[in-house]
Order: C-alpha cells, then sequence, then structure tokens
C-alpha cells in the first residue's frame, strides 16, 4: 500500500522559498502551537490526502527547479512521508530543505525524525519564536538553525562533523 501525506498545499515555482527557484510542499498538521506562526492555516488536522510517490512525482516532473522546500504545518509530524519523499526526489540531484519546528537536538534523540530528514542537504530547526522575528530569510525568528546535513554536494556530513559545526 502506497505511503500517504496529509499536504496543504504545493507550488511549482518559488523565488522566496530558499535558493534559486524552487518547488514547495506544505506538511497539512502542526501541534507545536508556537505563538505568531505565520502558516496557521496549515495547523488542522485536515488537507489533501495524498501519496508520496504522487507529490515526488510532481517535483521530478516540474523543471527548471534548482530544490525543494519542505514547510508546513510541521513535516517532521508525518516522519515516514517526508523521509519517503526525500528518499524519492535525492537521486534527481535536487537541493531539498526541510524547515521544522522541532530542534536539532530533539530531532538527533528521536532516531524516527533523524531518518526523516537524513536525505535532505539542509534543516532550518526550531520553533519560531516571535519575539525573535527576522522578517526575511527562512528562519523567520533568530533562533531557529541552519543545519547541514550535506556537504551541498549531496554527501552526507558525517555525524560527528555535523555535531562540530
Amino acid at each position: 500500500m502506497a505511503l500517504t501525506w496529509r499536504v496543504h498545499a504545493t507550488l511549482s515555482r518559488s523565488a522566496a522559498n530558499g535558493p534559486g527557484t524552487r518547488f514547495v510542499v506544505w506538511a497539512q498538521g502542526c501541534t507545536l502551537g508556537c505563538p505568531g506562526c505565520f502558516n496557521p492555516e496549515t495547523h488542522g488536522a485536515g488537507g489533501d490526502v495524498r501519496t508520496v510517490e504522487e507529490v515526488a512525482r510532481e517535483v521530478l516532473a516540474t523543471s527548471g527547479i534548482d530544490g525543494v522546500t519542505v514547510s508546513g504545518g510541521e513535516p517532521l509530524e508525518q516522519p515516514a512521508a517526508l523521509r519517503e519523499f526525500c528518499a524519492l526526489v535525492r537521486p534527481s540531484g535536487l537541493g531539498i530543505v526541510v524547515l521544522t519546528g522541532f530542534a536539532r537536538r530533539e530531532i538527533e534523540a528521536d532516531p524516527e525524525l533523524s531518518a526523516a530528514v537524513e536525505s535532505a542537504d539542509t534543516v532550518i530547526a526550531g520553533r519560531f519564536n516571535a519575539r525573535l522575528r527576522l522578517g526575511a530569510g527562512l528562519r523567520g525568528s533568530s533562533n531557529k538553525e541552519y543545519w547541514a546535513i550535506t556537504d551541498g554536494t549531496h554527501r552526507p556530513i558525517s555525524r560527528t562533523s555535523r555535531r562540530a559545526r
């Protein structure tokens, strides 16, 4: 049986959601409850139920993009779907950025969450903090951390190197 994913929306071309022209997937559902969140309409448990393979096919059929950004909602609240999606997109060479409210330490402490981002290039991690709002860029608030999973050529950075950064 195909793995399903609750998706709020997709956008085939965006210049505002990461480097270059990106395909964006907004996952549906978030229970983190960060006050002042930019996407409260993505928090509920609804959304379109699609197969992960269908969403990946949509990305791979889109020409002229430099990468994919997965946001939400909270992508890591559907870790199996995120993991499969990244694994399906990774061989194409497209860069993958995941925006999450989970902190890096929470992700590294949970094998399921760690596995969900292992094929991403960059994770932007941490709860949104309205008092630290940036108003520009991908982080949203200055407490959020850029976390490189690969070296930019899609080769994984060793776990010990990742922790040293």
